[in-house]
């Protein structure tokens, strides 16, 4: 949710970017519903590196599932929501580069991130 955030049309292949855009437009639609699942969900549906419902990568994989970790702790169990309601509750939750420490430090994008790179206006 956070990358959805950033995303500025960066990825990891044609197919990724054309799903991410997508999945983008949708999420700011009034009528969108959300469902929050803890496995890969439609945007890793069109990643190159998702090899039987994980990253092939098995360091990115636990890289992965950690960042998600995080953000659903923060989101308090929260399955299943509006899409606009959701991402006005991310904007609060994850307000300072602090916020997002252990999600987003060590992530490749962070300098094309737009999410990010707010964050880091805001210290």
């Amino acid at each position: 949710m956070l990358c959805l955030k950033g995303f500025q049309g960066y990825g990891y292949d044609e197919s990724f970017v054309e799903n991410m855009i997508l999945i983008n437009s949708e999420r700011k639609l009034p009528q969108t519903t959300v469902s929050i699942c803890e496995c890969a969900d439609d945007i890793c549906s069109s990643c190159p590196n998702l090899v039987d419902g994980i990253c092939e990568d098995k360091t990115q994989n636990e890289r992965i599932v950690s960042m998600d970790e995080e953000v659903l702790k923060k989101l308090n169990g929260t399955k299943e929501c509006n899409s606009i309601e959701l991402f006005e509750k991310i904007d609060e939750i994850f307000s300072t580069k602090e916020s997002v420490s252990k999600i987003c430090f060590d992530c490749k994008w962070s300098e094309k991130c737009l999410f990010y790179q707010k964050l880091s206006n805001n210290r």
